[in-house]
Parts: structure tokens; sequence; C-alpha cells
């Protein structure tokens, strides 16, 4: 089935826009580049320009016969004269830097001229500029982001326009399974009550096959089931009797395990009890025993047990059937490491959530060809 799933959407919109992103960076590097070229060049022209200014009012100051120069001042440039000697003579601000010490600046632009002999004594001009690529970047960044934040809301609007079919056919799809499951539920239950009843009158072979085959596919139901509703019914927690549940689930068993000669062996404490759901407590516990039975050799045993152990609850199942050779991928859903056997692969898959959500943990003891041991600590 397919299922909506409104992060998965915003996901997928976010790695489309990171991928677009990361191809248009390689242009934008450049355009960088270009840019910054260009705005120093500008800054360069501007700054010799008036450096000329400057030189000129000094070549101009020397040919009047006025006492007192009015040295050029800009709030974009800082300028600097200095004598043969390279000792500074004047600045229009505070700083005092040495020649020998211009190219250390940081962010800083500057125009050197050598001045010709004149009245002020000066040999060398230099003018300046706080020079930073901050307005290129910051204009950069807003585009970037204006982009990033229009291509995550197309793909968005495209992702969910291109899956509009599919979440119609799964809206669909779902009532069809919520009214099969329901049509599903009340013959199922009268054939496993009319078979029990007539199990009592005549004890038959056939009919036990029967009744194992319709508990099979009750159990199978009540997988289907519960993958549909889990999602959006609480299963709200009760205090169970865990000894007396397990005892019932385990008795279910014994006819399918008789029919294989599969004895199945019970060690359970009594008054053990756990908050849980009971519908999540029967699907761990019918989905392990399930699969014990399922995959035992014939003319073998189950050994089913049930205690405590330093305040937690220990269930566990020990077959002797063909083992399992990846207890890690057995609770992926869909998984099957056996296809002879049949099944979906999604009962202990359902096992795995209700643990998670629970805090019980799993331990998978297997060894290929002599059997699984399933251990569930209920904390």
């Amino acid at each position: 089935m397919i299922v909506k799933n409104s992060k998965f959407i915003y996901w997928i919109a976010f790695i489309y826009s990171l991928i677009i992103i990361i191809l248009i960076s390689v242009p934008t590097y450049f355009y960088v580049e270009i840019e910054k070229q260009s705005y120093q060049q500008i800054q360069e022209q501007e700054l010799n320009r008036y450096a000329l200014g400057i030189e000129k009012s000094i070549y101009d100051f020397s040919n009047l016969k006025e006492h007192i120069y009015d040295f050029p001042r800009s709030f974009l440039y800082d300028s600097y004269i200095y004598n043969e000697k390279k000792h500074l003579i004047f600045s229009t601000n505070s700083k005092d830097i040495l020649l020998q010490d211009l190219d250390k600046q940081n962010n800083f632009l500057y125009q050197k001229i050598t001045l010709n002999q004149n009245r002020l004594g000066t040999k060398v001009l230099i003018v300046s500029e706080y020079f930073s690529y901050k307005n290129i970047y910051q204009k950069v960044f807003l585009f970037a982001l204006v982009l990033a934040i229009a291509l995550f809301l197309l793909a968005i609007f495209f992702i969910r326009v291109s899956i509009y079919p599919f979440e119609k056919a799964n809206s669909y799809l779902n009532a069809f399974f919520n009214d099969a499951m329901h049509e599903l539920r009340t013959p199922i239950g009268v054939m496993q009550m009319n078979l029990e009843i007539l199990k009592k009158k005549e004890n038959g072979k056939e009919i036990t096959r029967l009744l194992n085959s319709l508990n099979a596919i009750t159990m199978i139901y009540e997988d289907i089931e519960y993958l549909i509703k889990y999602k959006y019914v609480d299963y709200r927690k009760e205090s169970v009797n865990f000894s007396h549940f397990l005892r019932d689930r385990t008795a279910f068993f014994i006819d399918l395990a008789n029919s294989r000669n599969i004895v199945i062996d019970t060690k359970i404490d009594e008054n053990i009890f756990y908050d849980i759901n009971r519908i999540e407590l029967q699907r761990v516990i019918d989905n392990t025993m399930s699969n014990a039975v399922k995959y035992s050799k014939k003319n073998t045993k189950i050994s089913v047990s049930l205690h405590t152990n330093e305040e937690k609850i220990i269930f566990r199942v020990q077959d002797n059937g063909v083992g399992i050779k990846d207890t890690k991928k057995i609770f992926t859903r869909y998984y099957r490491e056996n296809e002879i056997k049949g099944g979906f692969g999604i009962g202990l898959s359902i096992v795995k959530n209700i643990c998670q959500k629970n805090n019980i943990s799993i331990e998978v003891q297997s060894k290929v060809g002599q059997g699984t041991t399933f251990i569930y600590a209920f904390s």
C-alpha cells in the first residue's frame, strides 16, 4: 500500500533543491569571481582618480603664493603623505602606517604616487580605502536564499501534483482494505466457532486440519488488521496477567504443533503482570510461536518460558528448527528468508514495532540446522 507521508515529500523536495543549488553553485562561483574583479577594478579606478586630484592640488599649491595648504579630505578615502626619508608627515586619520607595511594591511586598497619636488616637501602620497566584498557576498547569499526557497516550494508543488493520482488510489485502496477486513471478520469468526463445535463432537483429522488452517488465516488477518490500524488507533495499555495470557495463546498452537508431532513444553511462572495492550502482546506471542511451529522440524520440541529476572520479565521461545542465516534482516518488512514456507514477511516487523513502542528488547540466537531462540526482555 502507498502511505501518505508529508515528511517524505519535504525530504525529497529538500534533496531536489539541494542538488539544483549544487549544480548552480559552479557557475555562481565564477560569476562571483568576475564580480569581485570588476568591483575591485572600479574601486581602484575611483581611488586613482581621487589620488590624481590630490597630486594636482599639491602641485597647484606649489605654484601659488598662499602660505596655508588646505588638504583635500574625503569620507571614503584616507590619505597619507611622506617626506623623502619616508617618514609620515601628515594623514587624514590618526593611523600611522609605515610604507613597508602597506601590503600587510587587511582589507586595504591603496594607490601610491611618487611626487616631484613641491613646496610641501612631500615625496610619497598614499590614498587608501577600506575594501570589502561584503556587498557582493550579501547579494549572492540573498539570491541563493530566495532561489532555494523558490526551488523548495516548487519541488513540493510538483511532487504533490505528481503523487496526487497515487494518493487518490491509496485512499481507495485503504477504504477497500478496511471494508474487506470488516467483512472478513464475521465469516472467519463463524467458521472458527463451528469448527471448534464440530471438533468437540467428532475429533477427526480433517476437522483438525481445517481448524489449523483457519487459525493460520486468522493470524494473517490479525497481522494485516494491526498493520492497517496501528498508525491511527490508540492501543492503550492495561495491566495484563502475562502468565495466564501466555498459557491461553500457547494452547492456541497446540493442535497446529500436534499435527507435525511437535511438543510444546511450557515453563511459565505464576502471576506475572505487565502493562501493555492485549492486542499488541498477542501479536508478539502469536508471531513468535507461529514461526517456531512453522520452521520446526517434525518430531521435535518447542520450549516456552516466562519468568522474572532482575526486575525484568523474560519471555523465551526456543525451537529445534532450520535456524536463521541472517538474524538482522528478519525484522525487515516483507523479508522472507525461506520463501518455500510462505507468509508475507510482515509478522516480525510488527513485533519489532511493538517492542520499540513498549521498550521491549529482543535477542535472537540461532544456528542454521539446529534451531532458534527468541528472547524478549520486558522492562
